[in-house]
Protein backbone atom coordinates (compact mmCIF):
# COMPACT_ATOMS: atom_id res chain seq x y z
CA UNK A 1 0.00 0.00 0.00
CA UNK A 2 3.14 2.36 0.84
CA UNK A 3 4.73 1.56 -2.39
CA UNK A 4 1.56 4.01 -3.60
CA UNK A 5 3.71 7.11 -5.94
CA UNK A 6 1.80 9.67 -7.55
CA UNK A 7 3.36 12.42 -9.30
CA UNK A 8 1.29 15.79 -8.00
CA UNK A 9 2.46 18.89 -7.94
CA UNK A 10 4.34 19.92 -4.75
CA UNK A 11 1.71 22.67 -3.69
CA UNK A 12 3.16 23.82 -0.60
CA UNK A 13 6.99 22.92 -0.57
CA UNK A 14 9.08 19.85 0.10
CA UNK A 15 9.89 19.83 3.66
CA UNK A 16 7.66 18.25 5.79
CA UNK A 17 7.09 17.52 9.95
CA UNK A 18 5.15 14.77 10.88
CA UNK A 19 3.78 14.33 14.25
CA UNK A 20 3.29 10.95 15.64
CA UNK A 21 4.99 9.23 13.40
CA UNK A 22 6.02 6.39 14.81
CA UNK A 23 2.60 4.16 13.75
CA UNK A 24 -0.66 4.49 12.26
CA UNK A 25 -2.01 7.48 10.65
CA UNK A 26 1.29 9.09 11.24
CA UNK A 27 3.88 6.52 10.11
CA UNK A 28 1.94 6.56 7.03
CA UNK A 29 1.56 9.70 6.34
CA UNK A 30 5.55 9.99 6.70
CA UNK A 31 6.53 7.07 4.96
CA UNK A 32 3.92 8.32 1.71
CA UNK A 33 5.34 11.66 1.47
CA UNK A 34 8.52 10.60 1.48
CA UNK A 35 8.04 8.28 -1.21
CA UNK A 36 6.40 11.02 -3.27
CA UNK A 37 9.51 13.07 -3.12
CA UNK A 38 9.35 15.08 0.22
CA UNK A 39 12.38 15.54 2.37
CA UNK A 40 10.31 14.02 5.82
CA UNK A 41 10.92 15.35 9.63
CA UNK A 42 9.11 12.35 11.28
CA UNK A 43 8.76 12.87 15.04
CA UNK A 44 7.62 10.73 17.75
CA UNK A 45 8.59 10.40 21.69
CA UNK A 46 9.34 6.52 20.83
CA UNK A 47 10.77 6.66 17.50
CA UNK A 48 14.60 5.36 16.66
CA UNK A 49 16.47 7.91 15.38
CA UNK A 50 17.97 7.34 11.77
CA UNK A 51 17.88 8.92 8.18
CA UNK A 52 16.40 6.52 5.48
CA UNK A 53 16.00 7.42 2.01
CA UNK A 54 12.83 6.23 0.54
CA UNK A 55 11.41 6.40 -2.59
CA UNK A 56 12.27 9.94 -4.10
CA UNK A 57 12.60 11.17 -0.82
CA UNK A 58 14.04 11.26 2.47
CA UNK A 59 13.02 10.14 6.02
CA UNK A 60 14.58 11.64 8.84
CA UNK A 61 13.06 9.89 11.90
CA UNK A 62 13.57 12.08 15.47
CA UNK A 63 12.73 11.64 18.64
CA UNK A 64 10.63 14.29 20.49
CA UNK A 65 8.10 14.64 22.71
CA UNK A 66 4.94 17.49 21.47
CA UNK A 67 4.07 17.81 25.22
CA UNK A 68 7.43 18.53 26.16
CA UNK A 69 8.96 22.04 25.47
CA UNK A 70 12.60 21.41 25.99
CA UNK A 71 12.05 18.42 23.56
CA UNK A 72 10.16 20.48 21.16
CA UNK A 73 12.67 23.27 21.68
CA UNK A 74 15.67 20.82 20.33
CA UNK A 75 13.83 19.84 17.55
CA UNK A 76 13.55 23.32 16.21
CA UNK A 77 17.29 23.73 16.81
CA UNK A 78 17.51 20.65 13.83
CA UNK A 79 15.28 21.98 11.09
CA UNK A 80 16.16 25.67 9.62
CA UNK A 81 13.65 24.84 6.70
CA UNK A 82 10.16 23.78 6.92
CA UNK A 83 6.73 24.37 4.23
CA UNK A 84 4.36 21.62 5.72
CA UNK A 85 3.42 20.61 9.18
CA UNK A 86 1.43 17.85 9.62
CA UNK A 87 0.32 17.54 13.29
CA UNK A 88 -0.82 13.29 13.66
CA UNK A 89 0.28 12.41 17.16
CA UNK A 90 -2.94 11.60 19.55
CA UNK A 91 -4.12 9.64 21.99
CA UNK A 92 -7.39 8.34 23.45
CA UNK A 93 -9.15 8.46 26.89
CA UNK A 94 -11.96 6.70 26.86
CA UNK A 95 -14.82 6.21 29.86
CA UNK A 96 -17.61 8.25 31.10
CA UNK A 97 -17.67 11.67 31.59
CA UNK A 98 -18.56 11.59 34.81
CA UNK A 99 -16.06 8.93 35.75
CA UNK A 100 -12.92 10.60 33.81
CA UNK A 101 -10.98 12.82 36.46
CA UNK A 102 -9.62 16.17 35.36
CA UNK A 103 -5.85 14.61 35.67
CA UNK A 104 -6.78 12.11 32.70
CA UNK A 105 -8.52 14.69 30.98
CA UNK A 106 -5.48 17.00 31.04
CA UNK A 107 -3.59 14.51 29.82
CA UNK A 108 -5.79 14.25 26.60
CA UNK A 109 -5.49 17.86 26.01
CA UNK A 110 -1.86 17.67 26.77
CA UNK A 111 -0.86 15.47 23.91
CA UNK A 112 -4.76 16.12 21.14
CA UNK A 113 -4.55 19.73 21.43
CA UNK A 114 -1.54 21.24 22.64
CA UNK A 115 0.97 19.27 21.62
CA UNK A 116 -0.47 21.03 17.43
CA UNK A 117 -0.11 24.20 19.62
CA UNK A 118 3.17 23.84 20.81
CA UNK A 119 4.54 22.41 17.45
CA UNK A 120 2.61 25.49 15.80
CA UNK A 121 4.12 28.22 18.16
CA UNK A 122 7.87 26.66 17.69
CA UNK A 123 7.67 26.41 13.68
CA UNK A 124 5.09 28.70 12.49
CA UNK A 125 8.14 31.33 12.06
CA UNK A 126 10.03 29.09 9.86
CA UNK A 127 6.57 28.63 7.58
CA UNK A 128 5.86 32.83 7.17
CA UNK A 129 9.40 32.55 5.82
CA UNK A 130 7.37 30.54 2.92
CA UNK A 131 5.26 32.04 0.02
CA UNK A 132 2.64 29.27 0.94
CA UNK A 133 2.84 26.79 3.52
CA UNK A 134 0.18 24.11 4.76
CA UNK A 135 -0.77 22.80 8.32
CA UNK A 136 -2.75 19.61 8.07
CA UNK A 137 -4.52 18.35 11.29
CA UNK A 138 -5.60 15.29 11.50
CA UNK A 139 -8.69 15.50 13.50
CA UNK A 140 -11.93 13.26 13.36
CA UNK A 141 -15.53 12.92 12.97
CA UNK A 142 -15.78 12.94 16.94
CA UNK A 143 -14.63 16.59 16.53
CA UNK A 144 -18.55 17.31 15.16
CA UNK A 145 -20.54 14.49 16.82
CA UNK A 146 -19.25 14.28 20.06
CA UNK A 147 -19.19 10.16 21.02
CA UNK A 148 -20.54 8.79 24.15
CA UNK A 149 -17.88 7.47 26.73
CA UNK A 150 -15.57 9.30 24.81
CA UNK A 151 -16.51 12.95 25.57
CA UNK A 152 -12.92 13.87 26.54
CA UNK A 153 -11.51 12.67 23.44
CA UNK A 154 -14.19 14.47 21.49
CA UNK A 155 -13.42 17.54 23.46
CA UNK A 156 -10.08 17.60 22.31
CA UNK A 157 -10.87 17.23 18.58
CA UNK A 158 -13.52 20.22 19.23
CA UNK A 159 -10.97 22.66 20.40
CA UNK A 160 -8.46 21.34 17.67
CA UNK A 161 -11.11 22.24 15.24
CA UNK A 162 -11.81 25.69 16.68
CA UNK A 163 -8.19 26.54 16.88
CA UNK A 164 -7.37 25.21 13.15
CA UNK A 165 -10.18 27.42 12.03
CA UNK A 166 -8.98 30.49 13.77
CA UNK A 167 -5.70 29.97 12.47
CA UNK A 168 -6.41 29.29 9.42
CA UNK A 169 -8.06 33.23 9.13
CA UNK A 170 -5.10 34.41 10.81
CA UNK A 171 -2.07 33.23 8.96
CA UNK A 172 -3.64 33.28 5.72
CA UNK A 173 -2.14 36.81 5.04
CA UNK A 174 1.30 34.95 5.57
CA UNK A 175 0.43 32.60 2.87
CA UNK A 176 0.03 29.37 5.74
CA UNK A 177 -3.12 27.55 5.07
CA UNK A 178 -4.47 25.05 7.25
CA UNK A 179 -6.66 21.79 6.61
CA UNK A 180 -8.54 19.25 8.71
CA UNK A 181 -8.66 15.95 7.84
CA UNK A 182 -11.95 14.42 9.47
CA UNK A 183 -11.25 10.46 9.48
CA UNK A 184 -14.08 8.18 11.05
CA UNK A 185 -13.04 4.61 12.53
CA UNK A 186 -9.50 3.62 11.12
CA UNK A 187 -7.79 -0.02 11.88
CA UNK A 188 -4.51 1.11 13.57
CA UNK A 189 -2.67 0.55 17.31
CA UNK A 190 -4.93 3.46 18.40
CA UNK A 191 -7.85 0.87 19.22
CA UNK A 192 -5.10 -1.16 21.53
CA UNK A 193 -3.44 1.76 22.95
CA UNK A 194 -6.86 3.57 24.08
CA UNK A 195 -6.73 4.26 27.49
CA UNK A 196 -9.98 2.67 29.22
CA UNK A 197 -11.24 4.02 32.51
CA UNK A 198 -14.41 2.34 34.26
CA UNK A 199 -14.45 2.02 37.77
CA UNK A 200 -15.68 -1.49 38.82
CA UNK A 201 -18.49 0.06 41.43
CA UNK A 202 -19.12 2.95 38.42
CA UNK A 203 -23.04 3.38 37.65
CA UNK A 204 -22.07 3.66 33.86
CA UNK A 205 -20.09 0.13 33.99
CA UNK A 206 -22.09 -2.21 31.90
CA UNK A 207 -23.16 0.82 28.91
CA UNK A 208 -19.10 2.20 28.92
CA UNK A 209 -18.45 -1.82 28.49
CA UNK A 210 -20.66 -1.80 26.08
CA UNK A 211 -19.90 0.92 24.02
CA UNK A 212 -16.23 1.02 23.77
CA UNK A 213 -16.48 -2.44 22.29
CA UNK A 214 -18.36 -1.53 19.26
CA UNK A 215 -15.61 1.49 18.97
CA UNK A 216 -13.00 -1.18 19.05
CA UNK A 217 -15.18 -3.58 16.46
CA UNK A 218 -15.97 -0.87 14.13
CA UNK A 219 -12.26 0.32 14.31
CA UNK A 220 -10.55 -2.73 13.58
CA UNK A 221 -13.17 -2.98 10.62
CA UNK A 222 -12.07 0.03 9.39
CA UNK A 223 -10.52 1.92 6.86
CA UNK A 224 -6.72 1.36 6.78
CA UNK A 225 -4.54 4.60 7.91
CA UNK A 226 -2.91 4.26 4.33
CA UNK A 227 -6.36 6.16 3.56
CA UNK A 228 -5.57 9.21 5.52
CA UNK A 229 -2.06 9.57 4.01
CA UNK A 230 -3.35 9.38 0.49
CA UNK A 231 -5.78 12.33 1.33
CA UNK A 232 -3.29 14.38 3.59
CA UNK A 233 -0.74 13.76 0.40
CA UNK A 234 -3.42 15.26 -1.82
CA UNK A 235 -4.13 18.15 0.12
CA UNK A 236 -0.01 19.37 -0.59
CA UNK A 237 -1.09 18.96 -4.27
CA UNK A 238 -3.63 21.77 -4.36
CA UNK A 239 -2.85 25.17 -4.23
CA UNK A 240 -6.47 25.74 -2.52
CA UNK A 241 -7.39 22.62 -0.23
CA UNK A 242 -10.79 22.86 1.74
CA UNK A 243 -10.64 23.81 5.62
CA UNK A 244 -12.02 20.75 6.34
CA UNK A 245 -12.19 17.04 4.75
CA UNK A 246 -13.98 14.42 5.92
CA UNK A 247 -12.46 11.20 4.91
CA UNK A 248 -15.19 9.05 2.78
CA UNK A 249 -18.53 9.53 1.28
CA UNK A 250 -20.22 7.30 4.28
CA UNK A 251 -18.87 10.28 7.05
CA UNK A 252 -19.31 13.26 4.38
CA UNK A 253 -23.09 12.76 4.37
CA UNK A 254 -22.89 12.10 7.82
CA UNK A 255 -22.12 15.56 8.45
CA UNK A 256 -24.65 16.61 7.24
CA UNK A 257 -27.00 15.13 9.57
CA UNK A 258 -26.59 17.90 12.44
CA UNK A 259 -27.46 20.53 9.98
CA UNK A 260 -31.01 18.92 8.68
CA UNK A 261 -32.17 16.66 11.96
CA UNK A 262 -33.03 17.64 15.76
CA UNK A 263 -30.07 17.62 18.54
CA UNK A 264 -32.40 15.37 19.84
CA UNK A 265 -32.73 12.93 17.44
CA UNK A 266 -29.14 12.75 16.64
CA UNK A 267 -28.20 11.74 20.60
CA UNK A 268 -30.92 9.15 20.01
CA UNK A 269 -29.11 7.66 16.66
CA UNK A 270 -25.90 7.88 18.82
CA UNK A 271 -27.09 6.29 21.94
CA UNK A 272 -29.27 3.53 20.30
CA UNK A 273 -25.11 3.07 18.55
CA UNK A 274 -23.45 2.80 21.40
Amino acid sequence: MLAYIVFMKKAFGTNVLVTGASSGIGKSIAELFAKNGYTVYAISRSIEECTIDMGMGRLRQIRCDVTDEDSILALRARIDKLSIIIHAAGCGIAGSAEDVDAALARKQLEVNYLGPIAINHAFLPLLRENERSLIIFISSIAGRIPIPFQSHYSSSKYALEAYAEALDMEARPFGVRTVLLEPGDTKTGFTSSRQKYIPDDSPYKAAAEKAISRMERDEMNGRSPETVARMALKAASRRNPPVRKPIGIMYSMLMILPRILPQKLIHRILMAMY
